[in-house]
């Protein structure tokens, strides 16, 4: 007997030492999705995830070390404010949608350290997700700089769960020392506990399944007060926290780990996640728990598409006859824009882009120039211009001179990494460039974290390996099928995303795995402010007519999502709608023919019929056929191919 009271005593302690004080639990507007928020004896915060009352993520820990004051142990619970609703419409220049309504139920939870500081933890809860930032607000400490020097935040998966992660590269490796840049191949379905290859661990969106549940773990709202965060490269038990950049991802000596006076407000660590994969897809989480925007550019800023030379003829096509090829390129299939790449100022130089902006805006073509942002964090030295961006005062008398010429946007490549300071030197750029009336590409970057939201001249970023990658070698070229059907779920849930899509002709010296209908159905699969065609000028006028007028048609923003079935890695069947019109992408992401039932109910038999573009396999080629329109549609994919439908205009 003593011995079974024995045992009861130790489960008991055992257990109250993580539910030592009292749970408070915050449902989901619709409460299938729950979080249960509490401290253990040892005061160290914990929450846990439901959905549909099935726990998915278990004693997952929250807290920060500050230099003065650890906010990770020790605490006491000095108040929970009751839930309130949270219900905002926003819209969007580009995205997964134009009108966005925003429902969820936030709490805040107010704790004391034990060195007399106060923290709190606000918590939101809606019907896709939740998500969670730390604030910091002593009223009579508002004079001085604090500094977080590690964040114990995590993400607690259980034993089944499998994840879907791409490699972080550790700072100033690579090639003339440039990442990190979130260029790697994702690792497909692997055991959660898996360690990074590197210590910089993995990078964030990160997607996992665990049972029935589909889970992706990102942030958002990185502001010039914090650095940008990654998953560290240990994950003992499935338990995945929160990491900092290294510590020479900055720029110069500036800071690399967040710190800011008060009132100080992290980052949202966002946990989108349901039983249904098709509510990831359609989730707009990243945006809905962005900054607003700064300031209004839609009067002039426009979505669209843009030719670039580069991605075929790399920097020997950076002249004048071959820009102005390119800019009537652009203009023949009623693209608004065309970009041109490294050492335009060498090779063309600023006199004759003048020239040459004048001559692309009697083409209704506007242009996007080149630049280098490094200053000494890598050795790309050879590519210019180089060194303008790196101040305000230079910023300004750049932006100037671009704004004189009639330059419409800048793609700034070679950033240092996601420390504070290079999350500043991001915005700095955003927020003149939007002073001049210029647009914004980054590459050779971080992702942008919300950031097309609350700068919106901020158009598209890279961090991704892309199309250029399948320029160069025969291995990125096999892995596309498979890569580009997991990015939807990981760095293109939320954010635009610069991969350059859509070759057709074939890429010289690289045998192409995909089938042209893979390629074509990228442009409505890929989402992208401007969107940066992979196709060269003489390689567009080898295609059949109809595929020529598709991608002069082809809708620069989109108003709607809907996803109808897929599996990251496998395939992936989406559709987007643009006015009255939907456009439907299917991309086989696998060696072997694909039949598939799809439910096109969502049409409500508004639209009787459509245009079926896919491949014929005989031809090796593209066909495009009218086809009638049902509440579901028998469709098969080609190995490693795909389709597109375009519902008739009413």
């Amino acid at each position: 007997m003593k011995k079974y009271l024995l045992f009861f005593l130790l489960l008991w302690c055992g257990f109250s030492e993580l539910q030592a004080q009292r749970t408070t639990q915050l449902y989901s507007p619709d409460r299938k999705l729950k979080v249960s928020v509490f401290l253990n004896t040892k005061g160290e915060l914990f929450y846990d995830v439901y959905h549909k009352d099935s726990l998915v993520m278990k004693y997952s820990r929250l807290g920060v070390n500050r230099t003065d004051a650890d906010f990770t142990t020790g605490l006491k619970l000095l108040s929970v404010s009751p839930a309130t609703a949270i219900a905002e419409t926003y819209t969007l220049l580009h995205g997964k949608k134009k009108r966005i309504n925003y429902h969820a139920r936030e709490q805040k939870f107010s704790f004391l350290a034990a060195s007399a500081k106060s923290m709190e933890v606000v918590f939101r809860v809606s019907n896709d997700g939740l998500a969670f930032r730390y604030v910091f607000d002593d009223k009579k400490d508002r004079d001085k700089q604090y500094r977080i020097t590690k964040e114990q935040t995590a993400f607690h998966f259980k034993p089944n769960t499998i994840a879907f992660l791409q490699p972080n590269m550790n700072s100033k490796s690579g090639w003339n020392k440039t990442q990190p840049s979130y260029e790697e191949q994702y690792q497909q379905g692997i055991p959660v506990g898996t360690a990074a290859p590197e210590k910089a661990g993995w990078v964030l969106p990160a997607l996992f399944k665990s049972g029935s549940y589909w889970i992706n773990i990102t942030e958002t709202a990185v502001d010039t007060n914090y650095c940008g965060s990654r998953l560290d490269q240990y994950s003992p038990d499935g338990n995945y926290s929160i990491a900092f950049p290294q510590d020479t991802e900055g720029i110069g000596t500036d800071a690399v780990y967040p710190q800011s006076s008060l009132p100080w407000y992290t980052p949202w660590r966002i946990i989108t996640l349901s039983d249904e994969l098709s509510v990831l897809a359609e989730s707009t989480l990243g945006t809905d728990l962005a900054l607003p925007a700064k300031y209004d550019v839609s009067g002039w800023l426009k979505p669209g598409k843009a030719s670039w030379s580069w991605i075929m003829y790399k920097d020997g096509s950076i002249n004048y006859t071959v820009q102005k090829r390119y800019i009537d390129f652009a203009a023949s299939m009623k693209w608004q824009y065309c970009l041109i790449d490294v050492n335009w100022d060498r090779r063309i130089g600023y006199e004759r882009m003048d020239t040459l902006a004048k001559y692309a805006a009697t083409k209704n073509v506007k242009l996007i120039l080149w630049y280098n942002s490094a200053g000494d964090w890598n050795t790309v030295n050879f590519y210019t211009p180089r060194n303008k961006l790196l101040t305000h005062a230079l910023r300004t008398a750049e932006f100037a001179k671009l704004k004189e010429m009639g330059i419409a946007g800048i793609k700034v490549d070679f950033f240092p990494g996601d420390g504070q300071s290079a999350m500043k030197y991001y915005i700095d750029i955003l927020k003149d460039a939007a002073a001049y009336g210029i647009a914004v590409n980054f590459h050779g970057s971080t992702y942008p974290r919300g950031w097309s939201r609350t700068y919106p001249n901020l158009v598209t970023m890279e961090a991704i390996k892309g199309q250029e990658f399948i320029t160069f070698n025969q291995q990125d070229a096999n892995m596309q099928p498979v890569h580009a059907t997991t990015i939807p779920f990981t760095r293109n849930l939320f954010d635009p995303m610069d991969f350059t899509p859509v070759n057709l002709s074939g890429i010289p010296g690289i045998r192409r795995k995909t089938t042209k209908a893979f390629e074509l159905s990228l442009s409505v699969l890929f989402l992208s402010g401007i969107q940066h065609f992979g196709e060269s000028d003489s390689g567009m006028l080898k295609q059949k007519d109809f595929v020529q007028d598709y991608m002069r048609t082809v809708p620069d923003s989109w108003d709607e999502v809907k996803f109808i079935d897929g599996y990251p890695g496998k395939y992936v069947i989406l559709a987007r709608r643009a006015g009255k019109q939907w456009y439907i992408s299917g991309t086989n992401g696998e060696n072997k023919e694909l039949s598939l039932q799809l439910n096109l109910s969502f049409l409500k038999k508004q639209y009787k019929k459509a245009v079926l573009i896919g491949d014929d396999a005989q031809e090796k080629d593209l066909f495009s056929k009218q086809i009638d329109l049902e509440s579901t549609y028998n469709i098969v994919m080609q190995p490693y191919g795909g389709f597109v439908i375009k519902t008739n205009e009413d």
